[in-house]
């Protein structure tokens, strides 16, 4: 890395709720947050956020008569983004955003849409509030940035290509403070359709629907979740960091079926590698895998972390299992895990996997991994 690049900040709006304390909390139980949940007019197993937040959300919809017609994953990412800035004690405007998501407006899309069909015609703001590059302008106005804001969608891997984003601009010189991060929120009736159309959707309803790392596991476990989550970049030492960036790597594959990787997760090898840039493999202590709990999702990134590490693979965790995969903000999800870990100086595991080795130094180093459908891989290591 050029220059140091460090995290001042982490907030997040999620089923784990909304403050490091309350996540932390969460983390420490090993009951799942995934529950039988009413979308439409099936019931589906998901990660919701608790009535307490939704009353916050709703809250803030209801504070300026522009928020009204915005949809959840503009909300959450509003909610996150102020609690992100507050955190880092951010008293200037100076600085860029960049927020993806994967589907963006998925609920006013399809609420809009349905109105069309039945009536033919549409509300006057339709078209603005569903456009996907509402979330980063959004966040940005609420928050008077005269920065750069930036949105994107790379599927699941759409958080960490804004890290990416956000140091690239870091490194550049053209910035010296980034807001980064995801939004996603999916619960809505087509978008659960079209994951069960694609067959990973997870059919179980015991303590654990999603078996993320379960080796054993005969069949796809993949369950949705809700949430966003938001970073602080800034260049240089810092006091107030709660980790630096030491590496980013990134790789996209050449694809034999739309969402599948290759089954030794070539562009994980090759991210994974690119984010070490030469650190030694036995330097890193966990990694936060993507692990979406499908079988050749799972079963690829395993066998991409045998390549890279071979006899010096490092603690393996996931949080899928908890709160299921957010897509566009899963991998912020994840760094927020990373982050929690290294300040606590504990391993958060999966409770039904069961590693036949132990690691006892402390955590200094944690690689986060995230992919997307079209095979985009990103993978970011953190140090303290």
């Amino acid at each position: 890395m050029k220059n140091k690049i460090a995290i001042t900040a982490l907030a997040s709006v999620s089923p784990l709720g909304d403050s490091p304390e309350s996540v932390w909390k969460e983390y420490l139980r090993p009951e799942s947050l995934i529950q039988e949940t009413k979308i439409g007019e099936q019931s589906f197993p998901v990660s919701v956020l608790s009535a307490a937040l939704l009353a916050k959300i709703e809250a803030l919809r209801s504070s300026d008569i522009k928020y009204k017609a915005l949809d959840n994953s503009v909300l959450y990412a509003l909610l996150a983004s102020r609690n992100a800035v507050a955190m880092a004690g951010w008293k200037d405007h100076v600085f860029g955003v960049n927020i993806g998501s994967s589907r963006g407006a998925t609920q006013l899309f399809e609420k809009h849409h349905k109105e069309f069909l039945e009536t033919g015609r549409t509300q006057t703001l339709t078209s603005p509030t569903t456009t996907l590059g509402n979330i980063s302008s959004w966040v940005a106005n609420d928050l008077r940035s005269v920065g750069p804001d930036i949105s994107h969608s790379i599927t699941c891997s759409t958080a960490l290509h804004a890290l990416l984003n956000g140091v690239a601009w870091l490194q550049s010189g053209m910035a010296d403070k980034f807001l980064v991060g995801g939004s996603e929120a999916p619960l809505t009736p087509f978008t659960m359709a079209q994951m069960k159309a694609l067959k990973i959707y997870a059919t179980t309803t015991d303590a654990f629907p999603c078996k993320a790392l379960d080796p054993d596991k005969k069949s796809n476990t993949m369950v949705l979740g809700e949430g966003a989550a938001i970073a602080c970049l800034e260049t240089g030492e810092r006091a107030n960091a709660l980790a630096y960036v030491e590496g980013i790597g990134y790789a996209t594959e050449v694809l034999k079926h739309n969402i599948s990787i290759s089954s030794d997760a070539d562009c994980f090898q090759k991210s994974m590698k690119m984010a070490l840039n030469g650190a030694p493999p036995e330097s890193v202590d966990v990694i936060v895998m993507h692990a979406p709990g499908t079988i050749k999702g799972d079963t690829s990134e395993l066998n991409a972390i045998a390549k890279v590490f071979g006899d010096a693979k490092p603690l393996l965790t996931t949080n899928k299992w908890k709160i299921g995969h957010t897509f566009g903000s899963s991998g912020i999800l994840s760094v927020e895990l990373a982050l929690l870990m290294m300040e606590k100086q504990q391993f958060i595991g999966v409770p039904y996997v069961h590693e036949p080795y132990t690691r006892t130094a402390k955590i200094r180093k944690v690689l986060v991994n995230a992919v997307g459908f079209g095979g985009n891989a990103v993978s970011v290591l953190l140090s303290k």
